[in-house]
């Protein structure tokens, strides 16, 4: 057994975390990435900046901890669900990625609604058929940038792309391909019936493999450019919520765990497939082979908070925290729809937009913050509300990412849902999670049971949910969803 690496590729950083053999972390280093958007609704990233983060991260922890190259003998990944990356036949991206947060292929997840209806695309894939997922955004491809379609001999989710960088065998998890609209959730594999529908060759999707399994070591270009050597075994890896919410601690039902990063998704573990009858919540593969993750992919969270630092308040993403608590709780009547790119709760809809409701003349930054931070709650609640109906809450929910840092905003979640909220302090939980897989691969956990039980660090107390606030949080919520109904109203 040597040392783990866990690497989070996210869309604004790609974050490593180090871990000793027996689970102790030992470093942890990050690098900053960007966006590009250069239509309304359009979101991508160039696969070499992700490339470029991996490498200064992996030297960041090496350098930390003191380790030689040769210490580390398994690296894991946790990447961005959701995004395309077209490879030509040597693996070079012929284009930059479509990423998770783009919303270009709404009119191929229509199409493909009115061929199969949504119901029916629920029952086989668990999903709705959103622009979000890699089907249409392969569908946008093919149409609209053909010479680039036929050029291209892989469509990789961010993982598959990065594996087969590091390796030269580019392979997903089960979690990643369960986010594609084009999986079998039930049989847990291609769907002949959506590959039909869709009209893509499975040729062009990279295999399937159990998160935690060995693809091989690293190439030797890639491992000198790390500052690690070729004996360095690189596992399958996950989605980054997947490996979030086993690093919070959710490897078996019973806990909701909330991820808050760009987006906020929600997800609760089942072992037993569940459906939810309303759509609110998606039904994936988990990172722990053979258990199910049922999950909102997120609503615009920490993204809205840093919408509104830089384009409205012009203050660092963190002083909107420091803002928020000058406001009193309910916002002086400010309701705030975190739908800047469309919706996925109380209800799914790509075309609603964000709105500020109930402002007047005694409203200031204050107010607009903290509705910032009560209307990402609301949708949180909304979430909450289906995974509790569908016998999948429990007793708290765990908050992981950079939303753990600010104790107002889990306040509020606790005031709003009603539920105890707890922060998990192990530094880095997604990063952690792909480590915890790497480390089952590497034999220093015998199962994702014991990498929870020895690496998972939780805060000692809950916050508890105070009921005064909590009972003027009924009204707040009321008019939160009424706003909802009367802008959705308005959309096309």
């Amino acid at each position: 057994m040597g040392h783990l690496i866990g690497i989070d590729v996210g869309s604004q950083s790609v974050k490593a975390v180090l871990l000793s053999p027996d689970g102790a972390t030992l470093a942890i280093a990050s690098s900053p990435c960007s966006m590009l958007h250069a239509s309304p609704g359009w979101a991508d990233q160039t696969p070499a900046q992700w490339e470029a983060g991996i490498r200064t991260v992996v030297r960041g922890v090496l350098h930390e901890a003191g380790l030689p190259p040769g210490a580390v003998s398994h690296l894991g990944l946790a990447c961005q669900v959701d995004g395309v990356v077209a490879t030509d036949r040597a693996g070079h991206p012929l284009r930059d990625a479509i990423i998770w947060l783009d919303r270009r292929a709404s009119s191929e997840s229509r199409a493909l609604a009115d061929e199969m209806g949504p119901e029916q695309i629920f029952a086989v894939t668990g999903l709705n058929p959103d622009a979000s997922h890699v089907a249409p955004k392969i569908m946008w491809l093919r149409a609209h940038e053909p010479d680039l379609f036929h050029a291209a001999a892989l469509m990789s989710p961010v993982a598959g792309y990065l594996v087969g960088w590091l390796t030269g065998h580019p392979a997903q998890d089960h979690a990643n391909a369960s986010s594609t609209l084009l999986y079998d959730v039930r049989r847990r594999d291609w769907s002949d019936e959506m590959l039909a529908a869709t009209g893509i060759d499975p040729a062009l999707l990279c295999p399937i493999r159990p998160s935690h399994e060995v693809v091989g070591g690293l190439r030797r270009e890639v491992a000198d450019e790390l500052g690690l050597t070729t004996d360095c075994k690189v596992v399958v890896g996950t989605g980054d919520d997947h490996a979030a919410s086993l690093g919070a601690g959710a490897a078996a039902p019973g806990i909701i765990t909330d991820v808050t990063g760009t987006a906020e998704p929600v997800t609760a573990v089942a072992d037993e497939l569940v459906f939810d009858a309303e759509h609110v919540v998606e039904t994936h593969a988990h990172a722990v082979d053979g258990e199910l993750l049922v999950e909102n992919p997120g609503f615009v969270s920490g993204g809205s908070t840093l919408w509104l630092s830089q384009n409205v308040l012009g203050v660092p993403q963190g002083q909107v925290f420091e803002c928020a608590a000058a406001a009193p709780a309910g916002s002086d009547g400010v309701v705030f729809l975190p739908t800047l790119s469309g919706s996925t709760a109380p209800r799914w809809n790509d075309e609603i937009r964000g709105v500020f409701a109930g402002l007047s003349l005694n409203h200031d930054r204050s107010h607009l913050a903290r509705a910032v931070l009560e209307g990402c709650a609301f949708a949180l609640r909304d979430i909450v509300g289906r995974l509790e109906a569908m016998g999948l809450g429990g007793g708290e929910i765990r908050v992981v990412g950079g939303g753990t840092r600010s104790e107002l905003w889990l306040q509020i979640k606790a005031d709003v849902t009603g539920k105890p909220v707890r922060p998990v302090l192990s530094p880095e939980p997604t990063a952690l999670g792909a480590a915890m897989l790497a480390g089952i691969a590497g034999g220093s956990f015998a199962n994702a049971a014991e990498a929870v039980a020895r690496v998972v660090a939780l805060g000692p107390e809950p916050l508890l949910p105070r009921p005064e606030v909590s009972a003027r949080y009924e009204d707040d919520y009321r008019r939160y969803l009424d706003l909802f109904d009367a802008v959705e109203g308005c959309c096309p």
